[in-house]
């Protein structure tokens, strides 16, 4: 007769009897140890079922049921009848598991084990999904801010002063820029000056005087060269060689002299220095230059070869201020004056300078240096002087010197000087005035055709 096990002893399970499940509660991350059809496949529980061996009670979790669960005997009939001993499963059933004691710990899972066995397809594996704004915000940072860092720097450098008098012409139409390049040594140290060859005149003048006209249309910038010995009327002074403006009563009196000359309105104020001039051209790396025919002058100390070379900062300001070797005289200096400043400009603007940060920054620190502005000038005043002295530089703008009648004018109290041609310098001057620049094409041709 068989006798009814105790409380702790071990006992078969009998087919289709309801057993109570022990709770599970709060046990995450522990093994499945269900009934066959709920333990992972291949186990040895789920291989052997609950008919035979002591794997204790297997457990049934649906919601509702309370913490009951449903053994079967491996081969269990339906309705709790037990299968006859050797049945097959039915055709398509897996294989029952192998049973597992109850002390025994979990099989522990393999480095790149795969949990979508167990868990679902996708389990164990986490999905990135990449945004646009992770790419299209740093390219925007970019592409946007470093040009205006670039332009900060430049902007922050700058010198300002009160350059443009009250009064004057009636404003006309585009911008006009008046770029000065200055001779004062001021700035210089006595090594840059003897590194320079600037010698030790005090005061100061202009070698470089010009306009800048950008026009508020479609037309061409034009940058109009006015040779520093021409002869015209001074504002309270009687007629002088017009960088003698700059020499009696600075910036704004040559401002004066300027409107008065050509009727234009003046609406900004560009000034460089000698030591700024050659500064800027180191800052770049140097400027390439072609030059026509070899030219040798003692006192700009400059002695350079035919040829297409490259020049540092001593070589530039030499070769833009010799005018007494040179054939065409204070004529020659203003076309190799406009050629050095095309090359700053084209250099500056390469790639090989902006794209090359080590590169840039220093360069639009050195730039910003050299400049003195007017106090009125706003950053898109200078963001437009910047973008014309490119187009000029590129081959989009048209460069000329003011028409010159002859450069031996003698006078009473300037020694030689140059005489404009005034009809066609008239002429170039109200074409500037009502903002037409393509009407000063034919000029253009006409000076290239003469070698100017």
């Amino acid at each position: 007769m068989a006798t009814r096990p105790g409380a702790g002893d071990q006992r078969d399970e009998e087919p289709g009897r309801l057993y109570r499940a022990r709770p599970r509660l709060f046990r995450r991350n522990q093994p499945l140890t269900g009934p066959p059809f709920l333990t992972a496949p291949g186990s040895d529980r789920a291989a052997a079922g609950y008919a035979g061996g002591s794997s204790g009670r297997g457990q049934v979790g649906s919601p509702g049921s309370g913490g009951r669960g449903v053994s079967r005997a491996a081969g269990a009939a339906p309705g709790g009848a037990a299968a006859p001993a050797g049945t097959a499963a039915p055709a398509g059933t897996a294989a029952p598991p192998a049973p597992r004691s109850p002390g025994r710990p979990a099989p522990a899972r393999e480095p790149g084990h795969d949990r979508s066995a167990e868990y679902g397809a996708g389990a164990g594996r986490r999905r990135v999904r990449i945004r646009w704004w992770w790419i299209a915000l740093p390219l925007a940072l970019l592409l946007i801010g470093y040009p205006l860092a670039l332009f900060a720097v430049t902007w922050t450098s700058l010198h300002r002063v009160d350059a443009l008098p009250a009064g004057g012409p009636a404003a006309t139409p585009g911008t006009t820029y008046l770029v000065v390049g200055s001779d004062s040594r001021t700035d210089l140290t006595p090594a840059e000056r003897r590194q320079l060859h600037t010698g030790q005149a005090a005061g100061e003048r202009t070698d470089t005087i010009m306009l800048l006209h950008v026009p508020s249309g479609s037309g061409p910038t034009v940058l109009v060269s006015v040779p520093r010995d021409s002869y015209v009327p001074i504002p309270g002074h009687g007629k002088n060689k017009i960088n003698a403006a700059f020499a009696i009563g600075g910036r704004q009196l040559l401002v004066q002299t300027v409107e008065q000359a050509t009727g234009l309105r003046v609406d900004s104020y560009v000034e460089t220095g000698l030591g700024g001039y050659a500064r800027l051209v180191d800052g770049i790396g140097g400027i390439d230059v072609c030059v026509k025919r070899p030219l040798k002058d003692a006192k700009a100390h400059i002695d350079v070869k035919a040829g297409c070379q490259t020049f540092d900062g001593a070589t530039a300001l030499g070769y833009a201020r010799a005018r007494y070797a040179d054939p065409l005289g204070d004529l020659g200096r203003v076309q190799r004056q406009r050629q050095v400043l095309a090359a700053i400009a084209s250099k500056a603007f390469s790639p090989a300078v902006l794209l090359v940060p080590w590169r840039a920054f220093p360069a639009a620190s050195s730039g910003g240096g050299a400049l003195t502005v007017d106090s009125g000038m706003s950053p898109l005043g200078l963001l437009s002087f910047v973008q014309a002295m490119r187009a000029v530089a590129g081959g989009g703008g048209l460069s000329l010197t003011v028409p010159v009648a002859r450069t031996d004018l003698p006078t009473p109290n300037a020694g030689v000087a140059v005489q404009w041609n005034t009809t066609e310098a008239d002429q170039l001057f109200a074409a500037l005035r009502r903002d037409d620049t393509n009407a000063v094409r034919s000029l253009v041709a006409g000076q290239q055709a003469a070698g100017g």
